[in-house]
């Protein structure tokens, strides 16, 4: 999307109001609760507050059947879309819990993710946890009008080498706006001055994804559920973004 002026405002409300899904459900995310229930309770936050839960329904590019769920929640080795309601999962103490969802605010979509941990944590998963999110505002930083879709993906890929993880090279991030997802692919590693170049008005999300062993990735029988190959567990965090001449404005957090 190019977003216009009479867009902008509709896109940081629903931006705001995401976040604040995300947040809730991230606090529910708890050693006993089932995935279904976490995914009941994202759907019915998003249509209290008006709004259009975008996932559920939507099919993208490639797949050979509608998604069934209001929120992706990714589980350990589980890098992204994971099915929440099919077969659900009761989360255990200590597991890693990517949570992804995108709503439909007046017609303008926005989309998001973060990855919290059930209980307690320990050093070398939040450590995890750190390095993607340090790697999402690297990227975010050079998320700017002038700049280059390279740029965003070499900001990520240099975090991720420093802090030593794998990062996952086969998805990456996307435009957003006017659709779940738009052009252009925003990948998670890449060279600096290239790429489509970036332009005000853009809505972009931004989405490392990092693993504690290899960056490779399979998908499961599903169709949805892409997970590691060897298992390693892995995190995932992501910000709709409008691109401007200065610092790019983030949507989907809660000012």
């Amino acid at each position: 999307m190019i977003a216009q002026d009479n867009d902008i405002p509709y896109l940081r409300e629903g931006g705001k109001r995401l976040a604040r899904v995300l947040e809730a459900v991230g606090r529910a995310t708890v050693p006993g609760v089932s995935t279904d229930t976490l995914n009941a309770l994202a759907e019915k936050l998003i249509r209290d507050g008006g709004d259009k839960p975008s996932l559920v329904g939507y099919t993208p590019q490639g797949a050979t059947r509608p998604y069934p769920a209001t929120i992706c929640i990714s589980i350990n080795e589980e890098v992204v879309h994971g099915i929440p309601n099919e077969n659900p999962t009761v989360i255990k103490e200590g597991d890693v819990v990517g949570l992804d969802c995108v709503l439909s605010h007046e017609g303008r979509f926005v989309d998001s993710a973060i990855t919290v941990v059930a209980g307690n944590t320990d050093k070398d998963t939040q450590d995890l946890l750190d390095a993607t999110k340090e790697a999402l505002m690297a990227g975010i930083k050079m998320a700017r009008s002038g700049n280059r879709v390279g740029d965003i993906s070499a900001a990520i890929e240099a975090v991720g080498v420093r802090r030593g993880y794998g990062i996952v090279f086969e998805l990456g991030g996307h435009g957003v706006g006017n659709s779940v997802h738009e052009g252009p692919y925003i990948p998670n590693v890449g060279d600096t001055g290239k790429g489509d170049v970036l332009t005000e008005g853009m809505v972009i999300a931004i989405e490392p994804m990092f693993t504690e062993g290899t960056p490779f990735v399979k998908l499961l029988s599903d169709g949805y559920t892409f997970v590691t190959k060897d298992g390693s567990r892995s995190a995932h965090f992501e910000h709709s973004v409008l691109i401007t001449d200065q610092d790019a404005e983030i949507l989907t957090q809660v000012k």
